[in-house]
């Protein structure tokens, strides 16, 4: 269910910060591409996997369905990519290398997130074994989902120096914005969480609509 820009361009849309089967069923309705699952438990979006796998399992298995984790160990990592309803992993914590180059070796698919503040940024090391690359703001401890920017110049300076990667843009993204950081950066996919929301957690219908809409307009 890939869009095309006015452009051209393919963009995916991942919805992230799911927490129920309501907002999930919404999001695939109104064309999502993929919905997120914050499976971290200091997160104000924290779903229990193992309550939430009854409806999750019932979703479209067009839909890509991500766990999202921050610092699982290796044997966290992979009990979860192994849930017969998760289709991809989405590492957002201070994953080293070694534990990346794992996944890779177990066919594991993944990606890997990247905090972003400025020039310095673009110097941090990318060599995680995954070619699917997200970049989202810098929050100190907050592992995304701030609803703060950081400049799309950097994100579009990353994509040109990182042709090989498949670059997905996060941080504060909302109807109002998305269209303009599409045609800036020009990512390969796009993820919100909190500027399609009605408050922490639950998805407010009318803003992932003009979201979508914006994205598609792009």
């Amino acid at each position: 269910m890939s869009h095309q820009s006015r452009r051209g361009r393919t963009v995916q849309i991942k919805i992230c910060g799911i927490t129920n089967p309501s907002d999930a069923l919404d999001s695939i309705e109104l064309g999502a591409d993929a919905l997120g699952f914050n499976l971290y438990p200091e997160s104000r979006r924290y779903v229990n996997i193992e309550t939430a796998s009854e409806w999750i399992a019932k979703l479209p298995a067009s839909i890509r369905k991500v766990a999202v984790l921050v610092n699982p160990t290796i044997e966290q990592a992979i009990s979860v990519a192994r849930l017969p309803f998760i289709d991809s992993l989405q590492l957002h914590g201070n994953e080293p290398p070694e534990l990346c180059s794992e996944l890779a070796e177990r066919a594991i698919l993944f990606t890997k997130a990247l905090p972003m503040r400025d020039e310095a940024s673009l110097k941090q090391p990318t060599g995680f074994s995954t070619d699917s690359i997200l970049l989202d703001s810098e929050t100190g401890s907050a592992f995304g989902g701030s609803g703060q920017t950081f400049p799309w110049s950097l994100a579009r300076q990353f994509v040109q120096a990182h042709p090989r990667f498949r670059v997905i843009l996060a941080g504060g993204l909302t109807a109002e914005n998305v269209a303009e950081a599409i045609g800036v950066v020009e990512p390969a996919g796009i993820d919100v969480t909190s500027g399609v929301e009605a408050n922490f957690g639950r998805k407010d219908r009318s803003r992932l609509q003009a979201f979508m809409s914006a994205a598609h307009q792009a």
